[in-house]
């Protein structure tokens, strides 16, 4: 593969690690006493749940998320710090990739009719795809350095 100024395995890194530092600007944006102590954020999920157009996503908020309120908050929360901070040095980077797939496709399920959330998390999983399938934790990474994966 031939690529300009890095290697085609670098920019990989660089896209892995771009994508780290997005979910650390989710975390960072947080009005964490929000979420934490008003619940603030799984209130506005549970709106966006009742008027969704699919039964599953309502009925499914509120079999998993309606009953925990408060500890789905330290869940999304701290899931999105993990992300980032795994993401960013390379550290359980396959498992930090699935993750942050599987928690995209579950903001862009709840947030189907919202197309700025819809962008946002089809990018942010397009990217996870090709930095898993790209084995982007070869380079500069933590994972890279100790020889897992």
């Amino acid at each position: 593969m031939d690529a300009i100024w890095l290697t085609g395995a670098e920019w990989l890194a660089v896209l892995r690690i771009g994508l780290g530092l997005w979910w650390l600007e989710s975390w960072r944006h947080k009005d964490k006493k929000g979420w934490f102590e008003r619940g603030t954020g799984i209130a506005w999920a549970a709106d966006v749940a009742a008027k969704h157009r699919w039964n599953a996503v309502r009925s499914g908020f509120e079999t998993v998320v309606a009953p925990r309120p408060r500890t789905m908050a330290y869940v999304v929360v701290y899931a999105e710090l993990a992300l980032g901070l795994g993401l960013v040095v390379g550290f359980l980077t396959p498992i930090a990739l699935v993750g942050g797939l599987l928690l995209n496709f579950l903001y862009f399920t709840l947030m189907i009719h919202d197309w700025a959330e819809q962008g946002q998390n089809a990018m942010m999983a397009l990217i996870s795809a090709v930095a898993l399938f790209g084995m982007s934790w070869q380079t500069w990474s933590l994972d890279g350095a100790l020889g897992w994966f």
